[in-house]
């Protein structure tokens, strides 16, 4: 399978299982050693943290999916643009820009930078 055919079937299986809150599958993608850094508090969340956190997305949001999805890939990884659009637990509707800098290894999501205006995270305070 070509690199870039690799990369797209990673980022199309990384983003569904975030919909769906999957985190088998995200077990799976990513490398034992990965890490998210936000840069709105400019730290390096190792990967069981961020699956953890994942997970709790059925109890934050009605609904939560990417939309107006734009990606690029550069050897070694991809850039996605997206909106996360959906409806908060408490029935408000939210949508989010967002662009992550995806690093990948064997295979595998090894870093991701996400970058996003802390002031719009749908997520309540106490979950981020």
């Amino acid at each position: 399978m070509p690199k870039t055919e690799l990369m797209e079937n990673v980022a199309n299986r990384f983003f569904a299982a975030i919909e769906a809150a999957d985190c088998k599958a995200l077990e799976e993608i990513y490398t034992a050693d990965a890490v998210v850094w936000h840069n709105y508090d400019n730290v390096e969340q190792p990967r069981d943290a961020n699956i953890a956190m994942l997970s709790t997305f059925p109890q934050l949001f009605k609904s939560f999916r990417y939309t107006k999805i734009r990606r690029e890939f550069f050897d070694g990884g991809f850039v996605q643009q997206h909106v996360c659009k959906g409806v908060k637990a408490s029935g408000e509707a939210f949508e989010v820009p967002n662009c992550m800098v995806v690093t990948m290894r064997g295979g595998k999501i090894a870093r991701i930078d996400d970058y996003f205006d802390s002031a719009q995270d749908a997520r309540p305070a106490q979950h981020r």
